[in-house]
């Protein structure tokens, strides 16, 4: 096994320097030498065989174990090194189980109501302290908008919340469906900010408590309304919908139903603006470990199949843009916030389950950084001319929304919430 190993990995990195021990105690380098060395070790012949034969899933499950122990550098590093080389894909023999998780992936993104629900629980209803741990003051669980390299993360998010903001083009008292509004805080920027009357639906309990306590202490329980609803079940008409980081969990069958839900919502002079991560390449299928450890259900969709969903109901898409590394760099600063926090993590949850999330982390970072996740952010509307005809009007709405803020009486970002 020790051979087959190295014959593989021989052949595979061809860039930095890359040492394994294997179970039996064998050394082997790989690499030009270039970049910070790595070190990694089996500690049992079991994990090792698993690692070679379906590395997409045990090598998660094998460093969450602790039998794939990293001795130089850390699981990022590993991580970047891997998804760095040239040719990336897996062996030959690993090939079945991809072409398996590919033929079944329509049922692996089923998401009916009542599945729907279970996915959001397993990630999102874990204890609320883990996310206050490393996420920013505003608890804002998706990727922020750096506008400079320096920025801190919690300028980035609100950032994020303004250039949403901006592209909504939210009048004062427009209603504003968020759809997985998360702990509430772009709704309560379009409600403190912008003015508008902003409904909030989510799945997950925690969210939805946490969200409505926070508009309850703001005083803003008038006009940013949180309910606990499928977007299936949302009733009524609305001048913008925004969704921020939910589509993922939609399932490539679900994305017809959840346009035509989305055009049926929205006013006739109305916005609707999605932002989702996506793949610059095209359809493929969820990584196995994130599906079985992290997000159940969730698939990260190529343009080329969001745009006919689209282009089926009566939406016109109206921009698109891409966020290239932004997601990387705010993954980048979780990790590490998560990682100073590691003890606090361990004391709620186990040792297995801080390794299960730094891997989680770690290997989304570097799947931002190296592979081809992105972010789209996708505007969208019933007719052309109900936004304006160039984007410098982004800017000056940002410009707009940062004057209010400055001048906002209440602080927009409250510590340990």
């Amino acid at each position: 096994m020790d051979r087959v190993l190295s014959i593989f990995l021989r052949r595979f990195i061809r860039q930095g320097s890359f040492t394994v021990t294997t179970a039996a105690g064998n050394t082997y380098t790989f690499g030009d030498g270039s970049g910070a060395p790595v070190a990694v070790r089996f500690t049992n012949a079991r994990s090792q065989r698993g690692v070679l034969l379906n590395p997409e899933l045990r090598m998660g499950e094998a460093y969450m174990d602790g039998s794939f122990v990293v001795e130089q550098g850390s699981i990022a590093d590993v991580l970047a090194i891997l998804l760095r080389q040239e040719h990336i894909a897996p062996p030959t023999w690993a090939l079945p189980w991809r072409l398996a998780r590919y033929l079944f992936r329509r049922l692996q993104q089923f998401n009916p109501r009542s599945r729907s629900r279970r996915n959001v629980a397993h990630h999102y209803d874990l204890d609320g302290r883990l996310y206050a741990l490393f996420l920013d003051a505003d608890q804002q669980y998706s990727c922020a908008y750096f506008e400079s390299p320096d920025q801190s993360l919690d300028d980035a998010q609100l950032a994020k919340r303004r250039h949403l903001a901006a592209k909504l083009l939210v009048a004062p008292g427009a209603r504003v469906l968020d759809i997985g509004c998360g702990w509430g805080g772009l709704a309560l920027y379009l409600a403190e900010i912008a003015g508008a009357h902003a409904t909030g639906i989510t799945l997950s309990q925690e969210q939805y408590v946490r969200a409505q306590q926070r508009a309850h202490e703001r005083g803003r329980a008038n006009d940013a309304i949180f309910r606990l609803e499928d977007y299936r079940d949302v009733t009524g008409s609305f001048d913008r919908i925004v969704s921020v980081g939910m589509f993922e969990h939609v399932g490539v069958g679900f994305y017809d139903a959840f346009f035509r839900k989305a055009a049926a919502l929205l006013d006739d002079d109305g916005v609707f603006l999605l932002h989702t991560i996506g793949r610059s390449g095209p359809p493929s299928v969820t990584n196995p470990w994130i599906a079985k450890y992290i997000f159940p259900g969730g698939y990260i969709p190529a343009l080329s199949e969001i745009l006919p969903a689209i282009q089926r109901t009566r939406l016109v898409v109206t921009d698109v843009e891409i966020l290239q590394l932004h997601y990387a760099e705010t993954l980048k600063a979780w990790r590490e916030r998560f990682l100073a926090h590691r003890e606090d993590v361990e004391r709620l949850y186990d040792a297995r389950f801080v390794r299960m999330w730094e891997f989680y982390l770690a290997s989304s970072e570097m799947a931002f950084r190296e592979s081809d996740m992105i972010v789209f952010q996708i505007q969208m509307a019933k007719r052309k001319g109900v936004v304006p005809q160039t984007r410098d009007y982004i800017g000056r709405e940002e410009a707009r929304l940062r004057a209010v803020e400055a001048g906002y009486s209440e602080p927009l970002r409250l510590a340990g919430e």
